[in-house]
């Protein structure tokens, strides 16, 4: 059953692209998203293209980034015409940048755990982040990968478990109307570690990229759409293109 557009979050940018059409007029209020994706499948740009068409509606946003400091954020934006600056002026967007440390993958080493980081108790106990409508955070899985106490309980196969907390903490953040958007590398994550964060997901999108001929073509596929406005289609054609940021393509079958 769809809900009525008003009540969505709109992603904007009506004139620009047919990103917001396609989703069927935005997500909707309450809302866990999971974005996933392989490394370059479009991930950061697909955030960096909600906060944009979030704050041009008049929603706030929180983006939290593990890659990108501020600048660097600007400079992506502005790349893909999507100028920030006065939304970071008026505090309509809160942008934030995450330090993980080095390393990106689960280690046992000689590194002290009392020295490292507790990144998810960070994340939660971090009041600022959680108070606008939208949080965006890119990437989770590094959050994840990096937190000793995460990273303990995968040692011990207790990967579900150690999901369990930030779930129920994401829970409570969505009963608000807010929405939570996380993306992901899936290739980073045991199965069982990735599981529960689709199973509770509201909106699951996976960004793939696919070979035809020698071109290869990124495309949106919907795996779960709760509370739809408009008809969501199960595939979304697109490209990222420097000086006009998200495409929607349309493609033709010869």
């Amino acid at each position: 059953m769809s809900i009525a557009t008003q009540d969505l979050y709109s992603l904007g940018l009506t004139d620009h692209d047919r990103l917001n059409k396609e989703l069927g007029g935005g997500i909707p209020p309450g809302s866990i998203v999971l974005v996933e994706g392989d490394y370059g499948a479009g991930k950061s740009a697909m955030s960096q293209r909600f906060t944009y068409g979030l704050c041009e509606e008049g929603h706030s946003v929180t983006m939290l980034s593990t890659e990108l400091t501020v600048g660097s954020f600007l400079d992506q934006m502005h790349s893909l015409s999507y100028d920030m600056v006065d939304h970071l002026l008026q505090e309509n967007c809160l942008f934030l940048h995450a330090d993980i440390g080095d390393t990106n993958t689960l280690t046992g080493g000689d590194e002290e755990e009392g020295d490292r980081k507790e990144l998810l108790k960070r994340l939660m106990e971090a009041e600022v982040m959680w108070g606008t409508d939208v949080i965006i955070i890119d990437t989770f899985d590094s959050i994840l990968r990096n937190d000793p106490k995460f990273e303990a309980l995968v040692r011990q196969n207790e990967e579900r478990q150690a999901a369990l907390e930030i779930i129920g903490f994401f829970r409570d953040v969505i009963s608000r109307g807010k929405v939570i958007v996380l993306t992901v590398d899936p290739s980073t994550l045991d199965e069982e570690a990735i599981g529960p964060f689709r199973s509770i997901a509201d909106v699951f999108l996976e960004l793939e990229m696919v070979e035809v001929g020698n071109d290869v073509r990124r495309q949106i596929s919907v795996k779960r759409f709760a509370g739809m406005g408009e008809q969501v289609g199960d595939s979304i054609g697109y490209s990222v293109r420097s000086g006009t940021g998200i495409v929607i393509e349309s493609r033709s079958v010869a």
